[in-house]
């Protein structure tokens, strides 16, 4: 369970008028959508809803969750100004009522869950893909911490622990083909929290 400190602070995140990470689509889901035949994808932690605002208007039927009620008002403004529906709830994920197989595909972007229970998370998602269906995730690395030092507009947790490494992402969804997995640097431009040079994870597999 995540305690109010959490909640309180992305609710309070998401209060601003503008769209904190942008209105725009992560880059790397942007890549890896292109390849795939639309189908139904999930959105784990999707804030403000601009990564399942574009998924749905490249013709996926795209579901979200996040705790914020506040990312959830944010996001359907944005769907309703760009003319799709996402199915968004708000809540911790064994309380959302998915089904076993319901997804093509779950993209992780950016979804930076409490030390304590991100493996949990990622194990519990893997029961929502179907056999075949992919993961997309790019997040950041424990490396990333260097780059925030640096430069705090990056954004990111500062804690290495809710930071991912290689060898944890083999380790959450170990049964899936990887067709990438790699920690890379980067240059984030996205709202007013992500924007400079980064260190992330990404990762694409299918399910086995």
């Amino acid at each position: 369970m995540k305690d109010n400190t959490w909640l309180d602070k992305w609710n309070e995140r998401y209060t601003h008028e503008e769209f904190v990470y942008g209105i725009a689509p992560n880059d790397y889901l942007k890549e890896q959508l292109e390849s795939l035949t639309p189908g139904s994808i999930l959105f784990p932690a999707d804030g403000e809803g601009r990564n399942s605002v574009y998924a749905a208007k490249r013709g996926w039927k795209a579901s979200a969750f996040d705790i914020s009620i506040q990312g959830k008002t944010k996001a359907l403004q944005l769907a309703e100004q760009n003319g799709v529906t996402i199915d968004y709830r708000v809540g911790e994920l064994p309380s959302l009522n998915y089904h076993k197989q319901q997804f093509d595909v779950i993209a992780l972007i950016y979804a930076h869950f409490p030390a304590d229970i991100k493996s949990s998370i990622h194990r519990m998602l893997n029961q929502y893909l179907r056999k075949g269906g992919y993961i997309i995730f790019e997040a950041f690395s424990k490396k990333h911490l260097e780059y925030i030092t640096k430069n705090e507009s990056v954004g990111g947790p500062r804690d290495i622990e809710s930071l991912f490494s290689i060898d944890e992402i083999r380790s959450d969804f170990p049964d899936y083909n990887i067709l990438e997995l790699t920690e890379k640097e980067i240059e984030l431009k996205e709202g007013l929290f992500h924007n400079g040079i980064g260190s992330v994870i990404r990762f694409v597999g299918q399910k086995q």
